[in-house]
């Protein structure tokens, strides 16, 4: 699509929602249930295209992609009458004989740049989200995924009039062409890298953004874990659609005095969950494409690999690979990993641990596995990213009870259920003051005496 084209597409949206006709909540939910309806009806087709684009095994797919999506669906449906509602708040007696509240209203025209990695679910899930806030929208695919996009524009152009959602597919051109455009509203899930391209574009016309970034996420495994589970857990976040996570576990901090039991754990419950070869395991994906495959490879340093290491150049594949004994200054340590690469480094001092981390970079999570409760304060409490989990990893983004986001470099503003919905509104302040009595101490000239002792009744 050209330039003038997007335009064009933008100039139609423009109208429509100048219409009024996507505000009504009615109408909101209506577009929900055919969203909901279409995913239900195309899911063999989209676990095919992810099949395609990823290797992602059906059960993966629907686990991790469009089962959530309809967990985002169901969940607006079910609360987007409330969330749309105007919430009275408290009038101070300033303001004697009226009332405040605040009315959610939608932004408008709104863009979605969605990433590779999960090209269903983060097309859909910030989707779903802008729908239920009432905006128009204009979805952009990555070209990294095409199997996953045909399918999107396939499900988006027979749920939805072009005026109201609309698929754009391409690549740089017209992603450049998109973000030179006059928008409300752009949501954007990618590298920090791009984030901040976005970000300059976005920051010329003034409009709001909420950006999805990544990061190097520590894991933090102490003395007092439950070192077999911690290993179980930690394998399936760090593997799981190939380390193509933004939230998986970048590297491990693992303390020395049960370093060796973990190893020995972690590399037991890969071959558990993988088998003995897993590169021939049908569930096991890809790396997306050969670029990513090559920066992956150049990353492992064989002399620390402690397990896995093995590649397929034809398939693109990397099995799940831990590497012992690394340092700051490895390759590994220089940058986001994202694949199947896990790095484990170790520590003595807890304490310096966290003061350590707190001198790095936000990451966009974090993860400890303790059952020390000093340990768990210090994390939730002390240090800033965007969210993680106790005893866990990367279940936190699968709730739609709580907000996904980032902070500092790993990104900005948050989404999933009522913070999505609040991510696509503005929330305008308003006071319904009534007529007829007009207070007189505000208005000059100004007095002493008793409007002055009023003033300062009320202002306190």
């Amino acid at each position: 699509m050209t330039g003038q084209e997007i335009g064009e597409l933008l100039e139609k949206q423009r109208a429509f929602y100048k219409s009024g006709a996507t505000v009504p909540v009615a109408f909101r939910r209506e577009q929900l249930k055919k969203l909901y309806a279409a995913v239900k009806k195309y899911q063999k087709e989209i676990e095919d295209a992810l099949k395609a684009d990823l290797g992602k095994s059906p059960y993966e797919g629907f686990m991790c992609e469009s089962g959530l999506v309809l967990t985002e669906i169901s969940y607006m449906l079910r609360h987007v009458r409330k969330f749309a509602k105007r919430k009275r708040v408290h009038t101070p007696l300033a303001q004697f004989l009226s009332h405040s509240f605040r009315q959610p209203v939608p932004y408008g025209n709104v863009l979605i740049m969605s990433p590779w990695n999960y090209p269903f679910l983060l097309t859909l899930n910030p989707l779903t989200d802008a729908i239920a806030a009432g905006n128009t929208v204009i979805l952009k695919p990555s070209a990294y995924s095409p199997a996953t996009g045909r399918i999107v524009e396939k499900m988006i152009g027979e749920c939805f009039a072009p005026e109201y959602v609309a698929v754009v597919r391409g690549g740089r051109a017209e992603n450049q062409a998109l973000l030179d455009q006059k928008l409300d509203f752009v949501f954007f899930t990618g590298s920090q890298a791009v984030g901040r391209e976005v970000l300059r574009h976005t920051a010329e016309h003034l409009t709001p953004a909420v950006l999805e970034l990544g990061g190097k996420s520590p894991c933090i495994v102490d003395s007092s874990a439950s070192v077999r589970l911690a290993a179980r857990r930690i394998v399936f976040g760090k593997f799981l659609n190939c380390g193509q996570t933004c939230v998986a576990p970048d590297y491990v901090l693992c303390e020395r005095s049960v370093k060796d039991e973990f190893i020995k754990a972690l590399c037991a419950e890969i071959q558990r969950q993988y088998g003995d070869c897993p590169l021939e395991n049908k569930d096991y994906g890809r790396i997306i494409n050969e670029k990513h495959f090559n920066r992956l490879c150049g990353l492992i340093d064989e002399k620390k690999v402690v397990f896995g290491g093995k590649t397929n150049p034809a398939t693109c594949q990397i099995a799940p690979t831990v590497m012992d004994s690394v340092t700051e200054e490895d390759a590994v340590m220089g940058e986001e990993i994202f694949g199947p690469i896990l790095p484990i480094l170790t520590f003595s001092d807890f304490d310096a641990v966290v003061e350590e981390l707190k001198t790095r970079k936000k990451p966009l999570a974090l993860y400890l596995f303790s059952n020390d409760k000093k340990h768990i304060r210090r994390v939730t409490a002390e240090l800033s990213y965007g969210g993680g989990c106790i005893n866990d990893v990367v279940i936190h983004l699968a709730t739609s009870a709580m907000g996904f986001g980032g902070v500092g470099e790993s990104g900005m503003g948050a989404y999933h259920g009522k913070d999505g919905f609040e991510a696509f509104s503005h929330s305008k302040s308003i006071v319904d003051k009534k007529t007829w009595l007009d207070l007189p101490m505000r208005y000059q000239p100004y007095r002493s005496g008793f409007y002055e002792k009023l003033l300062h009744l009320f202002l306190r």
